[in-house]
C-alpha cells in the first residue's frame, strides 16, 4: 500500500488544520492506522492512531482533547483534525499503517507502511 499525506501548512496558534493520508495500492481499512510525528531535534512521537473498524482510538498525551482521527473508506483515506493547535505541534507528521496488530500502538516499529511527511508549522 502506498499513502500520500496532505494538508499540512502554517497556522496561527489557536487554529486548525486537517492531515489526510489517502491509500492506493490497499484498502486501508484493512489496517490499524497512525500518525506520528518530529520536531527538530525531537524522537518521533506517537500523535494517534485508531483500529480497522475505527471503534478503537489511542491519543499521544500532548494532543488528548485537541487532535481526532477518523476513517472515510469510500475515499481510502484516514484524516487527523488538529484543533487549538500550538507552538509544540510544530514538526513533520507522517501516517502509517500496521497490519500485524489489532489496536493501534505507539511502537513505531509495528507500523510497515510509511507515508511521505507533511510539515505543520504553528506559530505563536
Amino acid at each position: 500500500v502506498q499513502l500520500q499525506a496532505s494538508g499540512g501548512g502554517l497556522v496561527q496558534a489557536g487554529g486548525s488544520l486537517r492531515l489526510s493520508c489517502a491509500g492506493s495500492g490497499g484498502t486501508l481499512s484493512t489496517y490499524v492506522m497512525g500518525w506520528f510525528r518530529q520536531a527538530p531535534g525531537k524522537e518521533r512521537e506517537f500523535v494517534i492512531g485508531i483500529n480497522r473498524s475505527g471503534g478503537v482510538k489511542a491519543y499521544g498525551d500532548s494532543v488528548k482533547g485537541r487532535f481526532t482521527i477518523s476513517r472515510d473508506n469510500a475515499k481510502n483515506t484516514v484524516y487527523l483534525q488538529m484543533n487549538n493547535l500550538k507552538p509544540e505541534d510544530t514538526a513533520v507528521y507522517y501516517c502509517a499503517t500496521a497490519s500485524t496488530i489489532m489496536a493501534p500502538t505507539t511502537n513505531f516499529d509495528k507500523y510497515d507502511y510509511w507515508g511521505q511527511e507533511t510539515l505543520v508549522t504553528v506559530s505563536s
